[in-house]
């Protein structure tokens, strides 16, 4: 059987509608998976017209109902937007709300069975919080309601890819959760993430926090107290582990093809060097001219893949959003979702 894919719609103000139409016009999933779209149907069918793609807009109650044929998108259709008064490229408690919805029926037909994996389109962390939900983002509005502990972000764009011991917290609490427990998890996810993509033997490699790996202690001492620790305890679980290995040099290693899966202390170490390798921006256009890269929550009970990029309030509405991160999402989701013949 073909997977079956749910793709949430993201926040409505945003580009996340009209990369989906594009999606679903540019490419014929239904040779790989049954992709069904979770949001307002509405707002789906005037993504459509801004994107200027010719798709017939299926609104269905349930999964099983979709057709999931070349030239239709379904939609399980929440019917909790207005598309007329929708403000596009605007904060509102109203998006904000609609998005979430739309992640919490995903979530809900996942634990039910009904799907697969889910691919999350593109939410605004302020609008989703004026609708009264209190979360960092969509890794732990999935956690949360999984009742999951254990978890980490993996970003991938292209041989790149990255594991995080911490994302959303201030730098200052991302040094205070550099902790032996925390690295030596983070490093068996990303082992078992790999096993699942078909790498026999991931070759892991483990970031330092501090400038040159602490040197020796000169720098700061996580790397003797708690990262080297871990590195010894993965190892002596069989895994095949390098570090910790200075920041300023370890991604370029990674690139290079040093490693399968990369291990970051914080967001914006492992995050930089990912966006470096998928995303191009043309200065005299004012325009991004490549977006691509995913976003895969590792721990859950639920295959959960999520484009790397926000809203683009600004490019809302024009049709101009590029698609490629989303597609990138949806070739990891059905890879990660297909179980083998031989195991099914």
């Amino acid at each position: 059987m073909k997977p079956r894919i749910g793709i949430t719609m993201g926040d409505p103000a945003g580009i996340g509608p009209e990369i989906t139409a594009k999606a679903f016009a540019g490419g014929d999933w239904t040779t790989r998976c049954r992709a069904v779209v979770i949001g307002d149907a509405g707002v789906l069918r005037q993504a459509c017209r801004f994107a200027k793609v010719d798709l017939r807009v299926n609104a269905v109650a349930a999964p099983e109902q979709a057709r999931c044929e070349p030239g239709v998108m379904d939609v399980v259709d929440l019917k909790n937007v207005d598309a007329g008064r929708l403000e596009l490229g605007k904060v509102s408690a109203a998006a904000g709300a609609a998005a979430f919805a739309a992640v919490k029926k995903a979530i809900d037909l996942s634990q039910a069975g009904a799907l697969d994996a889910v691919v999350t389109g593109p939410i605004h962390k302020k609008a989703l919080n004026l609708a009264g939900h209190h979360f960092a983002g969509h890794t732990e509005i999935f956690a949360h309601y999984t009742d999951t502990r254990d978890y980490t972000m993996m970003l991938a764009e292209g041989n790149l890819r990255v594991v995080h011991v911490s994302t959303h917290v201030s730098l200052r609490e991302a040094c205070d959760a550099v902790k032996q427990a925390r690295v030596l998890s983070v490093i068996q996810l990303a082992h078992d993430a790999c096993l699942r993509l078909g790498i026999a033997r991931p070759r892991i490699g483990v970031a330092g926090l501090n400038p040159h790996a602490g040197d020796e202690g000169l720098f700061g001492d996580e790397e003797i107290r708690e990262i080297i620790p871990a590195i010894e305890a993965a190892r002596a679980r069989g895994l095949e582990v390098s570090g910790p290995v200075p920041p300023d040099t370890f991604f370029c290693k990674a690139v290079g093809g040093a490693y399968d899966i990369a291990v970051a202390m914080y967001h914006d170490q492992g995050h930089i060097p990912v966006k470096l390798q998928g995303f191009r921006y043309d200065h005299q256009q004012q325009a991004w001219q490549s977006v691509s890269g995913v976003n895969i929550t590792l721990g859950l009970p639920v295959l959960r893949v999520s484009v790397d990029h926000g809203t683009a309030f600004d490019q809302a509405g024009k049709g101009t959003a590029s698609e490629a991160s989303l597609l990138n999402a949806l070739d990891y989701a059905v890879r990660l979702a297909t179980v083998p013949a031989d195991k099914g």
